[in-house]
Parts: C-alpha cells; structure tokens; sequence
C-alpha cells in the first residue's frame, strides 16, 4: 500500500487518476475499488492509501490500476 493523491476524479463516469510515486504516469480508479460506506467519491488534492496492480495492459491509457483506496481523514 502507498500514499496517493487524486489527480482527478469524475463521479459521472465513477472513475479518475491517482498519482503516486510507485505509479509513474497515473493509475486508474474505479468508484468500486473506494473503500468506504455510503456513495463512493474522491476529490482532486485528495490523499488516498493506494493498493494497485500493473496489469500488463491499459486500463482507459494507465499501466497501474487500483485493487483498493482509502481515502484518508482530513
């Protein structure tokens, strides 16, 4: 697990992009990956714990995809 920042997020589509410095150039997060209860969104700036996987392929242009984020307390 890492710390990870939202690059973006756009809960209409239900996904964005976190950075971390394990993740060169973004990984991908899906609204189903957010552990958390209730609706599951992130906002921009905000600092998430990072589980990914580098898949082997692209998800939507990313090499890395998250497999769990928790977003963290402010």
């Amino acid at each position: 697990m890492v710390t990870a920042t939202v690059r973006e997020w756009n809960d209409e589509e239900g996904w964005g992009v976190l950075d971390s410095a394990e993740t060169p150039g973004g990984c991908f997060g899906h609204y189903s990956d957010i552990r958390a209860a209730g609706f599951r969104t992130l906002s921009a700036g905000q600092r998430v714990d990072l589980t990914w996987e580098a898949p082997g392929f692209q998800q939507d242009g990313y090499d890395y995809r998250a497999l769990s984020i928790v977003p963290r307390a402010v």
